[in-house]
């Protein structure tokens, strides 16, 4: 049993500079991986190959916190964690050289 003098408190969730920068950079590596994947499916579709990217740029980031319409106190530690929880997406405009044909392979 614990003495009087010892208070417990709620846990205080909060993000890092540190761990903000990596999130924000992981999302922006993940919509350039994403593009070149779809830029090689279009590719393949009209039998040429991809080349090397000639302009990746990152055209918008956008963050945002879950907003939970209980107050604060009365949250459950799960709905606490979520509430603390940052997702972010971004926008990236990618060109990449377009090689020569491929050779197609023939269905059988």
């Amino acid at each position: 049993k614990l003495d009087r003098s010892v208070t417990i408190t709620p846990p205080h969730f909060f993000h890092t500079a540190e761990s903000m920068e990596n999130l924000r950079r992981r999302v922006c590596l993940t919509a350039v991986g994403n593009a070149r994947c779809k830029a090689q499916e279009v590719c393949r579709l009209v039998g040429q190959a991809l080349g090397k990217p000639l302009l990746i740029k990152e055209e918008d980031l956008k963050e945002w916190e879950y907003q939970s319409e209980n107050q604060h106190d009365t949250l459950s530690i799960q709905q606490k964690i979520q509430s603390a929880t940052i997702s972010a997406a971004s926008r990236v405009f990618a060109t990449f050289e377009i090689k020569g044909k491929t050779k197609q392979k023939k269905c059988n």
